[in-house]
């Protein structure tokens, strides 16, 4: 307990500082908690046509209250210091917010596993993909307008907006007309892992989840297989490769 702190009045500008880091972190817990909820208790469709309404009402409250307090405007619900930033910072942006995620999730994995071993660790992401997939598959539908069933078209067009697609290097082949075969030439965490001159992370749990559910969310005719994942042998030029067909 930080002596002679009792109320918020107390705080130095440090402190309050991290005090709004820490409002927007519990922002986005209770976000998530909700949907959690609405999802458990209404079920995944209801609960996404909800996330469209909040998310986009949300969105505009918080820029507009954000915008009002610090001084910038918001042109069509996106802050105008963004928008004016050059091309090549807005890319590297991008860059530098996917590979925050994959720490993020990283950190998770890791706080697990040095407390309750790699078996727990490996099955709490292995749900966490089973859950996360669906959503980010529901916000590339809703950001690229894709619709209810847009295909194999649609699902190449949406592997290319995952957070993944930002710091991975990534290839399509399209064997046949129902078909399509996705390659992660170069995967950031097994690359690293390769540099250190360890083992393939053994990956193919989380992604049997992770790819047949984003899929699925896509087109629910679409089926996944796997063509390998470690701890499966694979080539040089790949890590993981991934089958999408589906019955026209």
């Amino acid at each position: 307990m930080k002596e002679g702190i009792n109320s918020i009045t107390d705080l130095d500008h440090h402190g309050k500082a991290l005090l709004v880091m820490d409002y927007f972190h519990r922002t986005m817990m209770h976000h998530a908690m909700w949907y959690a909820e609405a999802e458990r208790q209404l079920g995944r469709e209801k609960a996404q046509e909800a996330l469209k309404n909040v998310y986009e009402k949300t969105t505009a409250i918080q820029m507009k209250r954000l915008g009002k307090t610090l001084g910038f405007e918001s042109k069509d619900g996106v802050p105008a210091p963004l928008l004016d930033l050059p091309e090549e910072t807005m890319d590297k942006l991008l860059e530098a917010a996917a590979v925050n995620w994959l720490a993020n999730d990283g950190v998770w994995f890791q706080s697990v596993e040095f407390t309750q071993g790699m078996d727990k660790a490996k099955s709490c992401n292995d749900a966490c993909w089973a859950n996360f997939s669906p959503i980010e598959a529901w916000s590339i539908k809703q950001y690229l307008g894709l619709g209810e069933q847009p295909g194999l078209e649609g699902l190449k067009k949406a592997l290319q907006f995952r957070l993944y697609a930002s710091i991975n290097e990534q290839s399509f082949v399209e064997e046949t007309e129902n078909s399509l075969v996705f390659r992660m030439n170069d995967c950031r965490v097994q690359s690293a892992r390769k540099r250190k001159g360890l083992d393939d992370y053994p990956c193919k749990s989380a992604g049997v989840v992770e790819y047949s559910t984003f899929a699925e969310s896509i087109d629910s005719r679409i089926k996944t297989v796997c063509i390998a994942c470690p701890p499966d042998e694979h080539p040089d030029e790949w890590f993981c490769a991934w089958r999408f067909s589906i019955d026209r």
